[in-house]
């Protein structure tokens, strides 16, 4: 008998190290399961704009939202097909080269990702002043995943055949049969719809390799 093919919807902001490491283990997961995975948009800029927080995070956002609008610009321009490849590319060097330089960041991963270098300019620097045209498009693609779970969450957001939740925080991303069995019941528990909560401390950072 085939296997069923499961619907997954996965929110991201291409900043955030911890939506990363869950990303790395959905495609680990994805190279022994039938997954069907679409890759959304959202914004952490987006999430805390009236939020007190403090300064280095506050400095923080303007670079991780000209991440998100390129994404949002591209899956507006390009079609969803070059949000993962993107995102991967992105991700690659902001947590893996562990870099800032934003510019260069953002002509290399439209390059990687086979993408015009034109696009940049969608994702414009906010000290030109410059309007983002895709606004409401972003800001309705994070609304999709955050009015699936509540404002008291961050990214990532998944939701697996209509069951949706915040998380998992994992590190290092699992491999092999870890990764399934860490699959399995983490979908087994959302699935019952009293479930909200299962939470620890973290004691290690983002492990990248």
């Amino acid at each position: 008998m085939a296997e069923q093919t499961t619907r997954v919807d996965f929110w991201f902001d291409p900043s955030c190290p911890w939506a990363w490491m869950t990303s790395r283990w959905v495609d680990e997961v994805s190279t022994h399961r039938d997954l069907d995975v679409t890759w959304h948009i959202m914004s952490l800029a987006i999430l805390n704009e009236n939020n007190d927080i403090d300064d280095a995070h506050r400095a923080f956002f303007p670079r991780t939202l000209r991440y998100a609008q390129l994404i949002a610009a591209v899956t507006e321009l390009k079609g969803q097909d070059f949000v993962k490849p993107l995102y991967d590319a992105l991700g690659t060097r902001i947590h893996l080269g562990q870099r800032t330089d934003v510019d260069a960041i953002i002509a290399e991963s439209l390059a990687e990702a086979g993408l015009p270098a034109e696009l940049a300019n969608e994702a414009p620097d906010a000290a030109t002043g410059e309007p983002f045209r895709f606004e409401s498009e972003l800001r309705a693609s994070h609304s999709s995943g955050i009015d699936l779970v509540g404002q008291d969450v961050g990214t990532p957001i998944l939701s697996v055949d209509g069951i949706a939740f915040f998380g998992p925080v994992i590190s290092p991303a699992p491999t092999g049969e870890i990764a399934l069995t860490l699959w399995d019941g983490i979908v087994a528990a959302a699935s019952f719809d009293g479930f909200f909560e299962l939470k620890r401390s973290r004691t290690r950072d983002p492990i990248f390799s």
